[in-house]
């Protein structure tokens, strides 16, 4: 059994239109964005337009799919206020992936700035614990690890555990970027003994049953940079020979695999990139 291999696409002209992109670039498995990343105002749709993108999921066979929360949401911050706007945001996007039927939202942690990491990622699990409650359903909400930069949790497995065991619900999942493990100085080189420490480490923390997606990026920044610059695969500093061996790891393979890269045409994920990735299996 291989990942289903996918990408990030656009859902420019209505979310249905998201699945003749992805079957156009080959991919097997979809995320996507379900209102806009750089607004905090976002509106749900409205029951034609969940019922087109339904039937284009049924139609197609692509799955599973995932929602990618907006940018501007942080849930660590030391302003109220902050933390306030980014409940509901993040709410309202889950809320989104519940109606249209998606396994769940991706999102990122955040930054408690200059607060000690323990308080602020009690802020996180408080906030966590209340936007299930506020959304309630199936759709997972995933935790996805950091490049570590400006203070930003969850560049390490043992955070991302500790934050998951105290939110403590079967919603909660893990997504795990390759670019921001390697710019967070996690893994510098993806050999087959180090993914395989990684990923018992993974495991014993926090459970691999917990681990639903991969966004597979090649990293244009040196390792341990803590600067997020995705690249495309085999171009960037993990490099073609990182993804064979992240490939040959068995214990993945019942994650979705989404590429975040810039393309080879500068468009975003491309049907090359999707090749190279299928060819590693």
């Amino acid at each position: 059994m291989t990942p289903k291999i996918g990408a990030h696409v656009s859902t420019a002209g209505g979310l249905h239109t998201a699945i003749e992109r992805i079957q156009a670039i080959g991919g097997e498995c979809l995320q996507i964005f379900g209102a806009s990343p750089r607004q905090w105002a976002a509106k749900l749709p409205d029951k034609e337009k969940i019922k087109k993108f339904k039937d284009a999921v049924k139609e197609s066979g692509i799955g599973p799919i995932y929602l990618h929360a907006a940018y501007l949401p942080n849930l660590a911050s030391p302003v109220a206020e902050m933390v306030e706007k980014s409940i509901t945001n993040l709410s309202i996007h889950l809320q989104i992936a519940e109606l249209i039927g998606a396994n769940g939202l991706i999102f990122h942690i955040g930054s408690g700035k200059e607060m000690p990491k323990d308080k602020a990622m009690a802020k996180v699990v408080k906030a966590c614990k209340i936007i299930l409650k506020k959304v309630p359903g199936q759709a997972e909400l995933v935790m996805e690890n950091s490049a570590g930069g400006g203070q930003k949790l969850g560049s390490s497995v043992a955070e991302i555990g500790t934050m998951i065991k105290k939110i403590d619900s079967k919603r909660m999942k893990v997504c795990w970027d390759t670019a921001h493990a390697f710019e967070a100085g996690v893994m510098d080189e993806h050999s087959p003994a180090n993914i395989k420490k990684l990923f018992n480490e993974f495991d014993k923390e926090i459970g691999l049953d917990k681990l639903v997606a991969l966004h597979v990026n090649d990293s244009k920044t040196p390792f341990d940079s803590h600067h997020d610059r995705h690249e495309n695969i085999g171009e960037g500093h993990i490099g073609l020979k990182g993804f064979k061996n992240l490939a040959k790891e068995k214990r993945l393979s019942h994650t979705s695999w989404f590429l975040e890269v810039p393309g080879f045409e500068g468009m975003g994920p491309d049907k090359k990139n999707i090749d190279i990735l299928k060819s590693l299996f």
